[in-house]
């Protein structure tokens, strides 16, 4: 491939131990900056390293398929090694991107949202999270799993709490996330140490060879997998384990709700993914019986119920945030189908609810930052007073309905597409209720916005005051590309395909 060319050697063979060396070393550097607008400078150049180094890796694994590094030389399963595939190279390349775009938008974000005093705090916290994170999802040690989660949810909660310079309440939220997280992270660790005492090892793929030697593994393997389900449920946010989100997505500062949302749970999302068609196997019952009855069962509840609770809400953040637990339900369906169809559009969801949801929080954000406002009745006339903002919130909005020529559109289609195949009818008629509940509680904040005259202050119309240039630039950024997979949709299809033939043993 041509564009790897201007990739160095060095950068592509330690690609997978740089997105995590370099984030972990400048948290340290900028949280001790004195100049708050240097520790901004250095984020972003971090940042955008990190989504060049993401995109290269990206690249090499198209032309060479999955590669190793092993770090301090010692190989798998003795040494700890990173892996690079197809499942998590487009979730690394998100994770970076989402942080570089967040990054921008946090330049004038944080002088409103952040106190001056944390500001630099603030973006070694950030650093440390998307180090968390990209180890997570590169990582081909199962303990290692564990360390990198506990490291982006303790710099998470750290986020959070952040907020309460804007709202009281984040402090609240923060303490919420902490106690089921925690409890997350310990259901998470004991599944590893089932797991460990079954299979005498720690490496990813040497569990699943030896699980599939043993034939599944004995009622430890089965115990194992369930704490690690409940475990990934609670971080993922899946019904009835979501509590946390609301609260931490509404009184966050703006770029961590919007980061958060977009990467955390996809990063939970692919452990799921990884353990259960990787680590173990649908062929075995008891995981084929979790598939069934579990991911599906909760998901199909989670669409209706948080859809259904997304409508009642005041507060558009919240909304938002319910809507949030609603598409996971979507990607759980997906998930739960366990076909190459069904796994892909789940996978697909995944990479277009990040853009999706990222574009809608980034967008809410701007209008809190002009006129403070997030509930739904002072939305009045807001497509006159901020009709660049408005316009690319209505575009993200129509992507989650799944308005053709949109991301949302094209997850919808194939995830309809995959169930119908598999004869799950049913399904396919949850999906568009669940749509159509969608459209009621976006179209609401739409009619809003666009068909209300604008507030009065002192006798006069407020005017138009649209949000600054770093805020406009990542909001449409996201917008336009929700708008270019609605067209042309081929690449991130390809990539979900190569991820779901990769777990079910197709490729």
């Amino acid at each position: 491939m041509a564009l790897l060319n201007y990739f160095p050697d060095w950068l592509l063979v330690h690609g997978p131990g740089f997105l995590m060396a370099l984030p972990l070393l400048m948290a340290a550097v900028t949280a001790l900056l004195p100049n708050k607008r240097i520790g901004w400078i250095s984020t972003f150049i971090v940042t955008a390293i990190l989504t060049v180094t993401a995109f290269g890796i990206a690249l090499y694994n198209i032309e060479v398929g999955t590669f190793i590094y092993k770090m301090g030389g010692w190989a798998p399963p003795h040494g700890i090694s990173l892996y690079i595939d197809a499942l998590n190279a487009p979730l690394v390349l998100l994770v970076a991107l989402m942080a570089f775009i967040t990054v921008i938008y946090a330049l004038p974000a944080t002088i409103a949202e952040i106190k001056p005093n944390k500001r630099a705090p603030f973006y070694a916290a950030f650093l440390l999270c998307i180090a968390g994170l990209l180890g997570m999802v590169v990582t081909g040690d199962a303990f290692n799993v564990f360390v990198f989660l506990e490291v982006s949810s303790i710099s998470t909660y750290t986020l959070v709490a952040m907020g309460a310079a804007r709202d009281r309440r984040a402090l609240s939220a923060a303490y919420n996330y902490l106690i089921l997280g925690s409890i997350g992270a310990t259901f998470f660790v004991i599944g590893i140490g089932f797991l460990y005492m079954e299979t005498g090892t720690l490496n990813m793929a040497d569990m699943a060879r030896i699980l599939a030697d043993l034939d599944g593994g004995s009622r430890v393997a089965k115990v194992a997998f369930g704490f690690i389900i409940i475990g990934l449920g609670l971080k993922l946010a899946m019904f009835p384990l979501h509590t946390w989100l609301p609260g931490a997505y509404a009184h966050s500062p703006t770029p961590v709700t919007a980061f958060l949302a977009s990467t955390a749970t996809k990063a939970a999302l692919y452990l799921l993914l990884r353990f259960t068609f990787f680590v173990f196997d649908p062929s075995f019952a008891y995981v084929a019986d979790v598939l069934m009855f579990v991911l599906v069962g909760l998901g199909v509840i989670g669409m209706l119920f948080a859809s259904l609770t997304a409508i009642f809400q005041t507060d558009v953040r919240r909304m938002l945030a319910f809507s949030s637990v609603a598409q996971v339900g979507y990607m759980l369906l997906g998930i739960g189908i366990a076909t190459t169809a069904s796994v892909a559009a789940g996978y697909l969801h995944i990479l277009n609810h990040a853009i999706i949801k990222g574009g809608l929080f980034l967008a809410l954000g701007a209008m809190w930052y002009r006129f403070g406002i997030t509930r739904m009745e002072d939305f009045r006339g807001l497509g006159k007073t901020m009709p660049l903002t408005m316009g690319a919130f209505t575009i993200s909005g129509l992507s989650l309905i799944g308005v053709p020529f949109t991301a949302g559109f094209v997850s919808k289609i194939n995830l309809a597409g995959a169930a119908a195949d598999a004869g799950w009818w049913w399904a396919v008629g949850v999906i568009m209720l669940t749509s159509i509940l969608a459209l009621v509680y976006i179209g609401r904040l739409l009619l809003i916005a666009y068909f209300q005259s604008p507030p009065e202050v002192d006798g006069a119309v407020v005017k138009r005051n649209e949000a600054p240039l770093a805020m406009l630039i990542p909001i449409w950024t996201l917008a336009i590309l929700s708008i270019v997979i609605g067209i042309e949709s081929d690449l991130i299809v390809e990539a979900s395909v190569r991820a779901a033939e990769l777990l079910l043993g197709a490729g």
